[in-house]
Formats: C-alpha cells, structure tokens, sequence
C-alpha cells in the first residue's frame, strides 16, 4: 500500500534551487528599478548644470556630452553594478560588506578620468557630482536589498 502526504510543500533540493532563483530575480528587478531612478536623477542633475552654464564640453572631441549620453553611461554600469551584486548574492558568504567595499572602490576609480580630462573647473566638478549622484541611488539601494535577501 503506497500512502501519499499532501502537505503541499516540497523539501530538499529543488525548493532551495526555487528559492536562490526568486531572490536573485528579486534583487535583479529592485537594481533595474534603480537603475532608471539613477538614470533620471544623473540626467536631470545634467540638464540642470546645463541650465546654469556648465558645457561639458570635454577637450579631446571638442564637443559637448550630450544628456541622452549621461542616460546611456549610467544606466550601463548601474546594470554592472546589479551583476556584481547578483553575483555575490550567488557566491559570496559575505555579498553586503562586499558589495559596498567594491562598488565605493570603483566609484572612487570612477572619478579619476573627469579629473584628467582636461576640461574646465566647473565641467570637472559637475562630472565629479554626477558620478556621485548615480552612486548614491545605486549602491544603498543594492545594498539594502542584498541585506533582505539574505538568508
């Protein structure tokens, strides 16, 4: 006699192969959120330096960035930072401190090209502000949502 337990819930394996996939796609969905926040906080922070007087204009192609190009720029490392965090969610024992001690190192990498640009004072600080203000959305919210999916 063969007898059935309808409980509705299945251990073992492939519930923990269920569950690391939900929190991954989870933490995927919150960075891309982030992401588009980044990209419109980066742009409209762009078009108001723009409003005021800073150019961008960079030395070395003598043309202006334009803000379709600060939209384009932050969104594809803010997608590199969801990697990164995607993977140390996978295989890191320690995927929060990790992830902040990464991306701040890079964003800190990330501010020396403005600085040997080339171009004037206030188009530095304005892309040095920039960096900082797509940092600033991603890295706490990306943080904060490693720190929830944790087990």
């Amino acid at each position: 006699m063969t007898s059935m337990n309808d409980s509705g819930g299945v251990a073992g394996p492939a519930t923990d192969r269920t569950s690391h996939s939900h929190r991954l796609r989870g933490l995927a969905g919150t960075g891309l959120m982030a992401t588009l926040a980044a990209m419109v906080a980066t742009t409209l922070a762009a078009a108001f330096a723009q409003a005021v007087g800073i150019d961008f204009e960079v030395p070395d192609g003598g043309e202006a960035i334009p803000l379709s190009g600060f939209a384009v720029v932050t969104g594809f490392f803010s997608v590199v930072g969801i990697a990164i965090a995607v993977a140390l969610l996978r295989w890191s024992a320690r995927p929060v401190e990790r992830f902040v001690w990464t991306t701040v190192s890079l964003t800190a990498i990330s501010l020396v090209p403005p600085l040997l640009s080339g171009a004037n004072t206030a188009t530095t600080t304005a892309l040095l502000g920039l960096h900082l203000v797509s940092a600033t959305v991603m890295i706490p919210t990306l943080a904060r949502s490693l720190r929830t999916r944790i087990d």
